[in-house]
């Protein structure tokens, strides 16, 4: 940590006109933290609907892993951008302002950057599963399951980590005076920030990295699964229930990645314009807020899709929270443990049988009445004669598919 005792404020402060305070306020102050606040509960709510039983598969728990990703960054965009435009507008959160958040920043800085950087590669990995499960069905059962897809959230949460320790290294804490009080504010440290580094790592890099690898893929993934989805809607008579689900879970999915294209396509620009413009990039701040509250809408809004376009997902949800679902028949608790298709699975991987009870019961009342006949009859022979064995139907295995899946934030911290 340096010491220079010489300049009133932090340099971020200078300058700032007061419009630019207002939007700031707005957008980060309010809009942000708002929808962070929304988005942080409602990703909680996707991670406890998709960890029970019934929904476990390959697919929830790469989502599992996207709605984790995507509270960190909500958090550390709340922490870094939403508290910090109150106080330049209102005055209040001055402590945080001046002491808590330029501690935090040289840390939550980077993570938020892992966390973007896991969402990113967490949805292309959900969609290349969709691509599996809709476009090579026959391979779906052996590389889509669970234990593959907990490998790849581990797999792609230490890619993130890796690909980003540089940025651990970016800022550092400088002490300055405000007011005749000590205060501390975050700077680039410009020995570490060299020009090639950010030529190389931090507009190169991060430009094939974050946006054109996964966007590509994204696209070209996607396309192949609308062809698909549209060949199979021609068909949907002669579909099965099987296919018919995960028809519904490719098209919820489908809208998740157009929504992750939707809030980044304004970062991507922002993005591009500060490697071609350079100093005059200063000029775009109001886009690069803006860009950071899509992005948080981005990591905020699956829970969303979840319950409008999540069949079981949204039945699930409500026998959970609603309270016409926990009481039924009198009384008795329906336990979303036992529901009726609780065979459920992804790509074919857990199977369920389910017997035909409701057969097998009519087969055994038809028996009982006969016996009970026979011995109102009076018949002594009847009542030694040894019950028949009931009969026990073995219906054929059913799989269920899901239906239920993203986060990025610009990268850009104004040191």
């Amino acid at each position: 940590m340096s010491h220079n005792g010489t300049d009133d404020g932090c340099d971020s402060d200078v300058g700032v006109e007061p419009g630019d305070k207002l939007f700031r306020f707005v957008v980060h102050g309010v809009l942000l933290n708002a929808i962070g606040a929304g988005g942080l509960l409602g990703n909680a709510l996707s991670v406890l609907v998709l960890s029970r039983p019934q929904m476990r598969s390959s697919i929830n728990c790469l989502l599992v892993g996207l709605a984790a990703c995507d509270t960190v960054l909500i958090l550390t965009s709340v922490l870094l951008f939403g508290l910090t435009a109150v106080f330049p507008y209102t005055g209040r959160l001055r402590y945080y302002y001046y002491h808590v958040c330029p501690h935090i920043t040289p840390y939550a800085y980077p993570i938020a950057n892992a966390a973007q950087t896991m969402s990113v590669y967490l949805t292309l990995i959900v969609t290349i599963e969709r691509w599996v499960a809709v476009c090579h069905p026959f391979r779906a059962k052996a590389l889509c399951t669970s234990s593959r897809a907990r490998w790849y959230v581990l797999g792609t949460a230490a890619f993130a980590l890796a690909y980003n320790v540089p940025k651990f290294f970016e800022a550092e804490v400088i002490e300055r005076f405000a007011d005749g009080e000590l205060v501390y504010c975050v700077t680039a440290d410009l020995q570490f920030r060299t020009e090639s580094y950010i030529v190389v790592y931090i507009h190169s890099l991060y430009m094939i990295v974050m946006y054109i690898v996964p966007f590509s893929a994204l696209a070209a993934l996607n396309a192949c699964i609308v062809r698909q989805v549209r060949r199979a809607q021609a068909e949907r008579a002669r579909l099965s229930r099987v296919q018919r689900r995960e028809l519904s879970l490719a098209t919820m999915l489908l809208v998740v990645v157009l929504v992750f294209f939707l809030c980044n396509l304004l970062p991507l620009v922002t993005n591009s314009f500060e490697v071609f413009l350079g100093d005059q990039f200063d000029k775009l701040d109001p886009l690069v807020k803006t860009s950071n509250l899509l992005v948080t809408i981005n990591s905020s809004v699956n829970f969303v899709i979840y319950v409008i376009f999540g069949e079981k997902f949204k039945r699930v949800f409500l026998k959970m929270f609603c309270a016409a679902g926990f009481w039924r028949r009198g009384g008795t608790r329906d336990s979303p443990e036992h529901t009726r298709d609780d065979s459920f699975a992804s790509c074919g991987e857990r199977v369920s049988l389910r017997l035909a009870r409701n057969g097998t019961l009519r087969r055994s009342e038809a028996r009982g009445a006969r016996g009970g006949g026979a011995a109102l009859a009076g018949s002594s022979r009847a009542r030694r004669a040894p019950s028949p064995a009931p009969t026990v139907y073995y219906p054929a295995p059913v799989t269920e598919l899901s239906s239920t899946s993203d986060a990025r934030w610009n990268g850009r911290a104004q040191f």
